[in-house]
């Protein structure tokens, strides 16, 4: 639609429409080649996880394009929609005023006409004109279009970037673990220290010590209370760690006292990031309920802070509480033991006996404090710090110190955390395996089914003859195909690991099960 006094593309000279053209598709194909070259280079260093979550990137980058064509193409009709007077005066994020002329204007419009937005207040004027000469108003401007389309764009881009902060620091810190990691196998390669038998004296264990400490410990409210205040310091000591991989090896791959535990816990942890990155279906829900519920005088926008904020230290503290209870169950049932002190892994330990929602809840933690920073930027840029949509100084500096507390405590406290504590559930991720024998295992599998779905066929139309001789079992199956694929490992630690961990028929092909 075209507006008074703008001018058309008819009337545009060619080199300032190549101009432009140029400029955009050359940052756009910028773009798409950093991100196609950031794909490359993670493939060639076997870091799949990674690929993975750059292809949902790419999805979401997608699905914005898509949002952003949607908007631009239907602006004209939407705005063309109109409603009674009486619904545009309830529900406001600014409280309505009336000029000398007595028509009703909002601060914040105001203010973008001081900046020079006369070419959509001009289409604004359009389509309110359209729908005054019928009584009405438009049921969505095409100025408050244009920034809903702004803010959409800087949520999903917001989101992202915060998503890869939390990875790269909370990843640099368990990076530091992997001194630890060292220590214990260069100890276990050790002859004198494998064959010198020696006995624990469980109280007197820094795991016990600084876990379970006594009786003062054995009270349950005082144990939710040294869990919330252990996720602020030291939230994972030397001992935590030493315990917990020694009790996941024990459950999982006793077979391989050398296994890898860094290794694996960071493949997980890179394997669940792409899960991370995205924007599910329910957080536009909650998007989508922010902004119904962002009413003048609610002051939505700073309630919303502390959404994140108490599920952070919920599941920080739900995260302590398990390593305690484990330590818990050790120290009430023994005194001393012979060897080294192993905790006993379980889903019981965690809210509905799935370590998988702490991921969910890290997803929505991440996600809402992106969006409370990102509504807090665009306010800024798009209608300035004294917009009536920001709000008054004294709820603007606790949603800042907020997001910030947030972003730093999940980096550096709870996402260790999570990648560590979410092992000792019952079963173990699919990382435990390197990428070639996953790929040989889920080939297995669907030769299994094929051969199984052949043998029904076989059946139902010949029942007379011998009957085949059975399968060996999954374990073994299982076994001859790590051993096919070990030539093409690297690490012959790790492969090792796989090997006893299968054997102990942790995976269960025939029902998908673990």
């Amino acid at each position: 639609m075209a507006v008074a006094g703008e001018t058309t593309l008819e009337y545009t000279p060619t080199w300032v429409v190549a101009a432009v053209c140029t400029v955009i598709v050359a940052i756009s194909f910028a773009v798409e080649r950093i991100l196609h070259y950031t794909g490359k280079y993670l493939k060639k260093k076997d870091q799949k996880p990674l690929y993975e979550a750059l292809l949902k990137i790419k999805e979401e980058l997608m699905l914005l394009g898509f949002i952003s064509l949607l908007l631009t193409v239907s602006q004209d009709r939407i705005a063309r929609i109109c409603i009674p007077k009486r619904y545009s005066d309830d529900w406001l994020p600014c409280k309505k005023i009336k000029d000398d002329s007595g028509e009703k204007s909002t601060s914040h419009f105001q203010i973008f006409i001081s900046q020079g937005g006369r070419r959509l207040l001009a289409e604004d004027s359009a389509s309110t004109s359209y729908c005054a000469k019928r009584g009405k108003d438009p049921i969505l401007s095409t100025t408050a279009l244009h920034h809903l389309h702004i803010f959409i764009f800087v949520l999903a881009v917001v989101h992202v970037v915060f998503c890869v902060l939390t990875i790269v620091f909370g990843g640099a810190k368990i990076r530091q673990w992997k001194s630890w990691e060292d220590a214990i196998s260069k100890k276990e390669y050790d002859p004198e220290e494998v064959l010198k038998t020696k006995f624990t004296n469980v109280q007197d264990h820094d795991f016990i010590k600084g876990r379970f400490g006594g009786l003062g410990k054995r009270v349950n409210l005082l144990g939710w209370v040294h869990s919330f205040f252990k996720q602020f310091y030291a939230s994972v000591t030397r001992s935590d760690y030493t315990t917990l991989r020694l009790g996941f090896i024990m459950m999982h791959c006793r077979g391989n006292p050398k296994f890898n535990f860094h290794k694996y816990m960071i493949r997980a942890l890179e394997a669940d990031f792409k899960r991370v990155v995205g924007i599910s279906w329910y957080l536009w829900i909650f998007v989508v309920v922010f902004l119904l519920l962002n009413v003048y005088g609610w002051h939505a926008y700073f309630w919303i802070a502390f959404v994140p904020f108490i599920l952070l230290l919920a599941v920080g503290t739900k995260l302590e509480h398990v390593i305690t209870q484990l330590a818990h169950e050790v120290a009430e049932k023994h005194v001393a033991i012979e060897g080294d002190l192993v905790v006993k892994p379980s889903d019981d330990h965690f809210w509905f006996h799935s370590p998988q929602i702490v991921l969910i809840l890290i997803h929505v933690i991440l996600f809402q404090n992106s969006f409370e920073l990102a509504v807090f930027f665009w306010i800024w840029v798009q209608y300035g710090f004294d917009s009536c949509i920001m709000g008054q100084l004294g709820f603007i500096i606790p949603r800042l110190v907020i997001g910030v507390f947030v972003q730093f405590l999940c980096s550096y406290s709870t996402l260790p955390l999570y990648a560590i504590v979410t092992q000792m559930g019952s079963s173990f991720k699919r990382a435990i395996f390197d990428e070639h024998i996953q790929k040989g295992l889920v080939g297995w599998a669907k030769k299994a089914k094929q051969k199984k779905g052949f043998k029904t066929n076989a059946n139902g139309h010949n029942q007379v003859g011998p009957k085949e001789e059975a399968s060996p079992p999954p374990a073994v199956q299982l076994t001859q195909v790590v051993k096919k694929d070990q030539d093409h490992d690297h690490d012959q630690e790790d492969a090792e690991g796989k090997k006893g961990n299968v054997a102990v028929g942790e995976i269960h092909p025939a029902n998908g099960s673990k």
